[in-house]
């Protein structure tokens, strides 16, 4: 199995790697940490917005799964830390390594302990730069935005940032009154005191660190009614109209996918209109954002429509189900994709058979040198992984038919809904779904680089794995 690796990535994460610890992720292997689990982070935090300066206390509650003598978060090195606290007593240590916090309690940690950490800190916080580009705080034109992914949630408070980290919310932020804050999870309090406004959200589901957000604008507030959850829309005055026009069929959207895919996954969900181009739209745990240029097309072209679904459907793939590591990511990407070519289906638009045609073509003429059950960090969000990824999905549910394929989409977000997996543990679940063997198919479309020669399942083995 050849895993394509980028020299790039490899020398901007490489030194953050504490010695001689394997990291928890190869595709990021500054990110993560070993020897512990978090169950719990409550953030209170200050924030001003003309001077980007934020003050915050973070509580991190974890349990030990090893022996621990020092305790490692990720952290940007843009906040300073002003003091930490362990409420097991004694002295604590802390020190600042590269895009890390490490802390030293007076007396190890025994595996299967619990404690709790509280952090405070402060700073102008930036974006943290990767091969990707930049992620995590962003400031806008006239407010904030935060697009963690795949590591840019050190850039605002301490954490374990890795997917297969799940752990409740709950966060404070105090910030001028003239912006409305949106924040991951639901509002339980809103306080105004003077110039500025506490606003309290909570987070009771599992969350990896990548998926919580920070939106901060002159928004209105907008709520569709009729859907199977509420839908709530956060936009600039002036683009409400345009954002009905654009939106006009989120509802239904939310009605096919809990229809094909099971329930929708959280209690409400959640949009966000930047007053900003955005590049491209952002998923987060029960929340999406999208720039203004989504609201400005007036009549849109079906891209638009599809990215509106693309992210919705994340809400299942990716956000309720994710992955235990980056390798896996076509199990969101690539579901995410098949759900755009669905949403056409299943609302009397195009069928996913004349998408899987047309991209199947593309990627024909596209360099055949990725691997999509291990892409390399170079190459993990490549277009290529995305199509590829719903092909593969295509193919399944020609082998299998619709009736066995849409039954296995409902289980494996039944079953895994708030835990982390991987690519094997879909292919244990597809077998359970399927009347034939198939590894063939799989050997074609995840384990080998070049494109298979038809759609559906190959004629021969292309090999055991």
């Amino acid at each position: 199995m050849k895993a394509v690796t980028s020299d790039l990535v490899a020398r901007i994460a490489a030194p953050h790697t504490p010695s001689g610890a394997d990291p928890v992720d190869p595709y990021l292997p500054g990110t993560g940490n070993h020897g512990y689990r978090v169950t719990r982070y409550e953030l209170d935090l200050d924030y001003k917005m003309s001077p980007n300066n934020l003050r915050g206390e973070a509580v991190i509650t974890a349990t030990a799964t090893e022996t621990l003598e020092s305790i490692q978060l990720d952290f940007s090195p843009h906040l300073k830390v002003s003091k930490v606290v362990i409420d097991r007593g004694g002295a604590v240590r802390y020190t600042r390594p590269r895009g890390k916090l490490s802390i030293t309690p007076a007396e190890p940690l025994d595996a299967g302990s619990s404690f709790t950490l509280t952090i405070r800190y402060s700073g102008n916080p930036k974006p943290i730069r990767g091969a990707w580009g930049e992620v995590g705080w962003e400031e806008l034109t006239d407010g904030v935005l935060v697009a963690n992914q795949p590591n840019g949630a050190s850039s605002w408070f301490p954490c374990d940032d890795h997917p297969s980290s799940k752990a409740p919310f709950r966060i404070r932020l105090t910030t001028d009154s003239p912006y409305r804050a949106v924040v991951t999870g639901t509002l339980v309090g809103k306080k105004r005191s003077g110039s500025t406004t506490t606003w309290d959200f909570d987070l009771p589901h599992p969350t990896s660190t990548y998926l919580v957000t920070i939106n901060l604008g002159r928004y209105e507030h907008l709520e569709l009614t009729g859907g199977p959850v509420p839908f709530h829309a956060f936009v600039p005055a002036e683009l409400k109209r345009g954002f009905r026009q654009a939106f006009d069929r989120q509802l239904e959207m939310l009605a096919v996918f809990s229809d094909l895919f099971g329930p929708y996954p959280f209690d409400s969900y959640k949009v966000v209109v930047t007053d900003d181009e955005l590049e491209i739209p952002l998923e987060a745990m029960g929340m999406s954002t999208f720039g203004r240029t989504t609201c400005e097309a007036g009549d849109r072209p079906d891209s638009d429509e599809r990215l509106i679904a693309h992210e919705l459907a994340h809400q299942w793939f990716g956000n309720a189900v994710t992955v235990a590591q980056w390798k896996h990511i076509w199990l969101h990407e690539g579901f995410a994709c098949y759900a755009e070519w669905l949403w056409t289906e299943f609302s009397g638009g195009a069928d996913a058979a004349s998408h899987a045609l047309r991209y199947y073509s593309k990627l024909q003429n596209s360099p055949q040198d990725i691997l999509l059950s291990d892409p390399g960090p170079k190459n993990m969000f490549d277009d290529r992984v995305y199509k590829r990824g719903a092909l593969t999905l295509h193919a399944l549910r020609l082998t299998i038919g619709d009736d066995r394929f849409f039954d296995l989409l409902r289980a494996w977000v039944a079953e895994h809904t708030g835990k982390s997996v991987t690519t094997d543990d879909f292919l244990h679940m597809a077998a359970d779904h399927s009347p034939v063997d198939l590894r063939p198919l799989w050997n074609a479309w995840l384990f080998s680089e070049p494109l298979p020669p038809t759609l559906g399942m190959p004629d021969d083995d292309t090999g055991s794995r």
